[in-house]
């Protein structure tokens, strides 16, 4: 029997309660005095105990003089815990999760090295449940494509932008094609590549050749947007170029001295 309270025990029931509500298993309906003496409770403890039986849900009150009491049957009783338990672990797991990615909304992982980096960008690539989008250059294509295919299911999104690796797709793929890689390169210090999934979670990275890679990862909305938007408006550029030709696009801003800062990053010398 030790067992078996033990077990109640571990559900939040107290020893007076197992014994109690054990007790009347074995006889009921009876009084609380009855109890007393059969289960072990002390009377100065048995009518506490069984309102505590009540309140769980583990005993029935029989209307009748003296008053008497009868247990919940055995099976109902566990299975009107096992709701209890599934309702509270499901309640919690919200609770819980929420709090816990709050607190993750504040954070910002700061990493280095070329190869941490790219183990982060591959074990984000595998969490990524419904929609992932990819700026990525060429020295990383390679391992990044061997991720999508090897994590990713069918009907995951992918989106990506390419800077060189004319042949390759990775999901839906736009090819920078309208500015030489170069010159981005220049302007952002680096091959900048950026991990967006699902719009909870991004990786911004730099990989250079004259120094060790640095990223940032973070669950802030804000930045997995920013990021996300980046990527969107690179792709509409590519198709912006490809509709109207690249000749039309630099009119646009060749002759403008603030654009052309906007486009490479160099302070221009020419008056608009």
């Amino acid at each position: 029997m030790d067992a078996v309270f033990k077990e109640l025990q571990k559900l939040g029931f107290s020893l007076y309660e197992c014994k109690a509500y054990v007790g009347l298993l074995k006889t009921h309906p009876v009084t609380g005095y009855e109890l007393s003496k059969r289960s072990g409770v002390p009377r100065s403890m048995i009518y506490e105990v069984l309102g505590k039986l009540m309140d769980k849900g583990a005993v029935h009150l029989v209307p009748s003089e003296p008053i008497k009491y009868s247990p919940v049957p055995a099976e109902e009783l566990i299975e009107r815990l096992r709701k209890a338990f599934d309702e509270s672990l499901t309640f919690l797991k919200k609770e819980l999760t929420m709090l816990e990615q709050e607190r993750d909304l504040d954070v910002i992982w700061h990493i280095r090295s070329d190869e941490m980096v790219m183990n982060e960008i591959t074990q984000m690539i595998a969490r990524t449940e419904h929609e992932l989008w990819l700026s990525v250059w060429e020295p990383q294509v390679a391992i990044i494509e061997a991720a999508v295919k090897r994590h990713l299911r069918s009907d995951v999104h992918v989106f990506s932008v390419l800077f060189g690796a004319p042949d390759t797709s990775i999901g839906v793929t736009f090819h920078h094609d309208y500015m030489t890689p170069d010159v981005v390169r220049d302007r952002t210090g680096g091959y900048l590549t950026i991990v967006a999934r699902d719009g909870e979670e991004v990786i911004i990275a730099n990989f250079s050749d004259q120094s060790t890679a640095w990223a940032v990862k973070t669950y802030d909305p804000a930045l997995v947007l920013v990021a996300t938007e980046y990527i969107r408006h690179d792709i509409m550029i590519e198709k912006v170029t490809e509709q109207f030709g690249p000749d039309r696009l630099d009119a646009l801003w060749r002759n403008d001295p603030d654009l052309v800062y906007v486009m490479t990053g160099r302070r221009s010398n020419m008056r608009s």
